[in-house]
């Protein structure tokens, strides 16, 4: 149960309302995510995070499915469960197959691993892997 609840559409100030009917109009649905009705009972952190999320994960650079795959990959290494299992719905509805997931699950363990060993070992960094050098 999420710590203060949720605010459901009906309950929702006319602030988090308009909020959430950008949230509806942008990702072309008619129900808003359990996250967004959590973060209602701040509608100032509501409006941030949307309009940031918004902004982020709109067409870019990177496309649509590598941007979930990102988020996912982040997600799992934060343990965060509810955004593993929102943007890996994202990741899959933009194109993601289930080898897709499991070649970025090797990738996120292999980082996550050689990360550790990395700072452990307090490796410096090759001159080479430096901005402005060489490769």
């Amino acid at each position: 149960m999420a710590t203060l609840g949720l605010i459901e559409y009906e309950a929702a100030s006319p602030e988090v309302r308009a909020v959430y009917d950008d949230i509806m109009t942008v990702r072309k649905t008619d129900a808003v995510n359990n996250f967004w009705k959590a973060l209602a009972h701040d509608p100032v952190t509501l409006r941030r995070t949307w309009h940031s999320i918004k902004e982020i994960m709109a067409p870019g650079a990177l496309d649509p499915l590598t941007k979930e795959m990102l988020y996912v990959a982040v997600s799992v290494t934060n343990q965060c469960g509810y955004c593993i299992a929102s943007h890996t719905a994202a990741a899959r509805k933009a194109g993601m197959t289930d080898a897709m997931f499991a070649e970025l699950m090797a990738v996120v363990g292999m980082a996550n691993e050689t990360n550790r060993l990395a700072s452990g070992y307090q490796v410096e960094i090759d001159e080479q892997f430096l901005p402005g050098k060489k490769r």
